[in-house]
């Protein structure tokens, strides 16, 4: 097994963090101007959607004034950005209630709904592409890789009423939809964890393959060490990175807000939360919605940056 160099400081790894963190405001910055553009540029008028149709046009005039839709883009677009320096994202045009406040309400079940996901994902996928490399070729690996194809060919759109049908109209086993209990996570979290293990299971296996060619492999094989001592505790651990940076990808898209399972499922997170923004051209709320969920993946890749120290103090992050 090689030997890894000392860790570094954790003050040079903030030091060399710095460019990535650059970046990363610069693309939060550079979402916010495409947000702000492209739900300004696109067909559909708000003041409509809550005034009605029928409404007068000086009440529609005096509503938009209100709301400030009547100013050039220009100065909408600056004094939203004075705002969020001042971490006001606000106030909801449908709801009339402050935009932090909503997205606060629907963080925690996006949160729970992601970790359900991911540790299911982790659970299914880590033993069976451990397996199907350790079996290559043999019927595991076979029975393996189709399970990874059928889930990731499978749409959470189709598996997610397929498993209402059977657990909770046919079986009782589940609430059909809504967020009342524990048992109500299960059957999200089983149309999420399904695709994302399959993913994963491929990848682990890929990885796992490329380490069992190593050198020092062989010299565990030649010492005597049993499969499972140099499956586990040489070539998983020497796997981790890239099943580290697909894991972190992962994390962070489900954060974001799995838009798809939230709305079949009539899920309260972020992703329905968006949805119901967009259909109400709620600018503030879409806005912020959006905002959260850059902010949230970007946070978690630099997360994942500082692991990759942690896991293999060679890696510096760049």
């Amino acid at each position: 097994m090689p030997t890894a160099g000392p860790k570094p400081a954790w003050g040079g790894i903030a030091f060399s963090l710095l460019p990535r963190i650059g970046l990363s405001l610069s693309m939060l910055l550079g979402v916010c101007t495409l947000v702000f553009l492209l739900i300004h540029l696109v067909p559909g008028d708000p003041v409509e959607v809550m005034l009605g149709e029928g409404a007068r046009p000086a009440d529609q005039e005096a509503l938009r004034h209100a709301l400030g839709l009547d100013r050039p883009l220009s100065a909408q677009y600056l004094e939203y950005l004075g705002r969020l320096v001042r971490l006001d994202l606000g106030v909801s045009l449908h709801a009339q209630r402050p935009v932090l406040d909503l997205l606060s309400e629907r963080v925690g079940p996006t949160l729970e709904l992601a970790v359900a996901s991911l540790s299911l994902a982790i659970v299914l996928a880590i033993p069976l592409g451990v397996l199907a490399a350790h079996y290559r070729g043999r019927g595991v690996d076979r029975a393996a890789m189709t399970f990874s194809m059928l889930g990731a060919a499978i749409p959470n759109f189709w598996l997610g009423p397929l498993l209402i049908l059977v657990f909770s109209l046919w079986l009782g086993w589940t609430p059909v939809s809504g967020r009342d209990g524990p048992f109500s996570l299960v059957l999200p979290a089983v149309t999420l964890g399904t695709g994302l293990a399959a993913v994963l299971a491929r990848m682990v296996r890929s990885s796992v393959l490329e380490v069992l060619g190593e050198d020092y492999v062989r010299t565990a094989r030649a010492k005597g060490l049993g499969p499972l001592a140099v499956l586990w505790r040489h070539a998983l651990r020497n796997a981790w990175l890239p099943i580290l940076t697909l894991v972190g990808l992962q994390f962070g898209a489900l954060l974001g807000g799995a838009v798809i399972t939230e709305t079949v499922f009539s899920w309260p997170g972020l992703g329905s939360l968006l949805v119901e923004a967009i259909q109400t051209r709620d600018y503030p709320l879409v806005q912020g919605a959006v905002l959260l969920i850059a902010l949230t993946y970007l946070a978690v890749n630099t997360l994942t940056d500082l692991l990759y120290v942690a896991i293999d103090p060679r890696v510096r992050a760049v």
